[in-house]
């Protein structure tokens, strides 16, 4: 009898896992990799990895795609890529030791690993090994907490000093600096808020960047903020999706790929007949989802806006 594809391809990573030639905490190839090195449909990708995840070789790691797990026994140095999906280690505080920047420091740590959701005083305690109560003699509540995360975070995406010429690259850097913010905190984007915004002096910085460059640009008052908020409600659309999908893949165990492949039957029903065809065709070619891709395409098409905008102004 011949061995099914997913077993035997299952069979190789085991044994690359095993002579270490994969080590503990580095990426195995993902499903959609794997359809690509070994010529099979996403669905026996899919398959590949549910079986080595049950049998403890590998586990999906949010924002960071499936790893390997360290052996038992194994006296080898465990991978960042494995630390960044771990818990906050427990690390005792001297007497006197809190202050409002390892609280806030904590506070990020849990939040970038575990969501806003997975945030607690008492969270917060466990990982400085301190007591509850000792906090609020620092922060006021957990909602105060939240505004000086937000505010470190944003202080954080520092801007040069002395920036280029130009308003575009000012822009560019300034919008990518938020990116990549987002990206280091997937919980930022969703804590902003574009209608009802806290006052921060780091998100305050960042506007002042933003429209000190489209002054130069010949923009100011309304027609500037405009600008400026169209390119963050932008960026912040699409980092917002960094949270929900890792919160996703830890409660279903499945990477965006996976679960895309669970939907494959099931859309390719849904699109047979001919009713659309270029969705079809799409789906035939296969598509893989890159955000940042996404970020850096939407970014080149708003500038071009803005500066057919500034053109048409100055004519």
């Amino acid at each position: 009898m011949t061995e099914p594809p997913s077993l035997r391809i299952a069979g190789e990573l085991r044994a690359q896992i095993e002579r270490g030639d994969l080590a503990p905490g580095e990426r195995v190839p993902s499903a959609r990799e794997i359809t690509r090195r070994w010529g099979v449909a996403i669905a026996t990708a899919t398959r590949v990895l549910a079986a080595l995840r049950d049998e403890g070789l590998v586990r999906p790691v949010p924002g960071v795609g499936t790893v390997v797990l360290p052996r038992p026994g194994s006296t080898r140095r465990e991978s960042p890529l494995l630390a960044a999906g771990a818990q906050v280690p427990r690390r005792p505080a001297a007497p006197g030791a809190l202050s409002v920047g390892r609280i806030v420091a904590a506070a990020v740590v849990i939040a970038d690993a575990e969501g806003l959701d997975g945030l607690s005083m008492r969270r917060v305690a466990n990982a400085l090994g301190a007591a509850p109560m000792s906090l609020y003699r620092h922060v006021a509540d957990k909602d105060d907490l939240v505004l000086r995360m937000l505010d470190a975070t944003l202080h954080a995406a520092r801007l040069p000093a002395d920036p280029p010429p130009g308003w575009r690259p000012r822009l560019e850097i300034a919008t990518r600096s938020l990116w990549a913010a987002f990206r280091r905190h997937p919980w930022l984007a969703g804590a902003l808020s574009l209608t009802r915004p806290q006052v921060l002096p780091g998100g305050l910085a960042y506007t002042e960047w933003m429209l000190t460059a489209l002054a130069d640009a010949g923009l100011t008052g309304a027609d500037a903020f405009d600008v400026h908020l169209t390119l963050f409600t932008f960026v912040r659309g699409i980092a917002v999706n960094l949270e929900s999908e890792a919160a996703a893949q830890a409660a279903s165990g499945l990477t965006g790929d996976e679960w895309v492949a669970t939907q494959e039957t099931q859309l390719r029903a849904l699109v047979a007949g001919g009713r659309y065809p270029r969705f079809e065709g799409l789906t035939a070619q296969g598509y893989d989802l890159d955000l940042n891709r996404l970020f850096e395409r939407g970014l080149r098409h708003l500038l071009d806006g803005v500066a057919a905008d500034i053109a048409r102004g100055a004519t």
